[in-house]
């Protein structure tokens, strides 16, 4: 590996790291020469591919914490965890956040009626959960003089979800793919932006990797309809986004700030 791909020496602060994605960013990581902390939320149950990673991995650079990015004193106790263990972490993963799946024809709402509490609760989660972890672990970086934060964002953030990828699932009312996702993601994108002009100064460089459509175990006529809108005609792998990741975390990123990166196989490029 080329030196500037290397994170050797480096201390790295993921969110929502037991979720889907969350295994994929630590395993990059990690293998990149991090020490990394993998944390989520209280009580959160670990994926299977978080199961996997944990047990192939060394001890001695991964370390499990909980922080729930809704709560500042959670973050604080997480951050105070790291410091005392680590030291000041020189990359912030910010993945932490609430998607909406298709569901099973339950909990369904029309647009007129859709309850203004799941909105809230997405744009609590994704964007004001991605703010509170840049002022405390980004105010780190700050005063340090480096580092690197990668906040997650969405193809979503960037156009509206397309909703005849949906119209084969049963039930009524018919499955809708809400707003708020893509509102807060958007958020997070615009909140990128400012935190790079306003930390550019102190070496802080601040970014959004915005993953596509991710395969995993939907149904076939959903990844047929999906991968038919994409220009390189499939779903991503969970590969196909260690690259760009790495890119942004490490040096070879070192004059890119404020930047979204979509990962997306062309599909916001229609």
């Amino acid at each position: 590996m080329s030196t500037r791909f290397s994170l050797d020496g480096q201390v790295a602060v993921v969110t929502g790291a037991q979720g889907r994605l969350g295994p994929v960013w630590v395993d990059t990581l990690l293998e990149a020469g991090a020490v990394v902390w993998a944390l989520d939320r209280p009580g959160a149950s670990a994926s299977a591919g978080f199961d996997a990673l944990q047990a192939r991995s060394d001890a001695s650079r991964l370390f499990i914490g909980t922080a729930d990015v809704t709560d500042r004193a959670s973050i604080e106790a997480a951050r105070d965890a790291v410091l005392a263990k680590s030291g000041v972490p020189s990359i912030l993963v910010n993945n932490a956040g609430i998607d909406q799946p298709p569901d099973s024809g339950t909990s369904r709402a029309r647009i007129e009626d859709l309850p203004v509490e799941l909105f809230r609760r997405m744009v609590d989660v994704n964007l004001i959960g991605t703010f509170q972890m840049m002022q405390v672990f980004g105010t780190l970086m700050v005063e340090r003089g480096s580092g690197s934060i990668i906040n997650i964002g969405s193809l979503y953030a960037s156009v509206s979800p397309d909703q005849r990828f949906y119209d084969h699932f049963p039930g009524e009312p018919p499955f809708l793919k809400v707003p708020s996702y893509g509102a807060s993601k958007a958020g997070v994108v615009s909140m990128t932006k400012y935190f790079s002009t306003l930390w550019g100064g102190y070496g802080v460089r601040v970014n959004t990797l915005s993953p596509g459509g991710v395969l995993g175990a939907q149904d076939a006529d959903f990844k047929q309809k999906y991968s038919s809108r994409v220009p390189l005609r499939r779903l991503a792998a969970e590969d196909d986004l260690k690259g760009p990741l790495l890119f942004l975390a490490s040096t070879a990123s070192s004059y890119v700030s404020g930047h979204e990166l979509r990962v997306d196989g062309g599909f916001t490029a229609w």
